[in-house]
């Protein structure tokens, strides 16, 4: 037991239901955004694009493909070790593929970003706002989490 009174297998069972959770929220918006980039490509203004802006599609699709497969691989991975006494294993792997499937969510985020602002603005300034939305997403889903861990870290005694 916890200091909560929460049986170990009751702690792994919440934890996967948590995990499973909060990658359904990140699952619907990679796949509309994968949906997205890959109708681009069918459009009648793509054949008219540079090449570098081809590249930073197609390295886009890729990120959101990868990220679609490392944020529904902890799913899957729920389901094929379903009753074998295997959850440890589960949310321990399933955290690694939800921050993996997060990082390479945030370069699909921020590829897009850049693709749409490269139509509107010079290629200076696509790469400028480009930066900046990996900031913010690196920030808001990395960078500030980890701080705050090392804050409670520090005030306990």
């Amino acid at each position: 037991m916890s200091e909560t009174g929460e049986s170990h297998q009751r702690r792994l069972t919440r934890n996967v239901n948590e995990l499973l959770q909060e990658l359904r929220v990140a699952q619907a918006g990679v796949q509309i955004l994968f949906g997205f980039l890959l109708s681009i490509a069918f459009t009648d203004k793509y054949a008219s694009i540079s090449g570098h802006v081809r590249v930073t599609h197609l390295v886009t699709v890729l990120c959101a493909a990868a990220a679609v497969a490392f944020l529904t691989a902890p799913a899957a991975w729920h389901r094929v070790l379903f009753r074998q006494g295997r959850r440890e294993e589960v949310v321990r792997t399933g955290n690694a593929f939800a921050l993996v499937g997060l990082a390479f969510l945030a370069l699909a985020m921020t590829g897009t970003v850049l693709l749409v602002v490269e139509v509107i603005l010079p290629t200076w300034a696509a790469i400028v706002v480009g930066a900046l939305a990996l900031v913010v997403f690196s920030g808001l889903w990395f960078v500030a989490p980890l701080s705050t861990k090392g804050a409670e870290h520090r005030e306990r005694p």
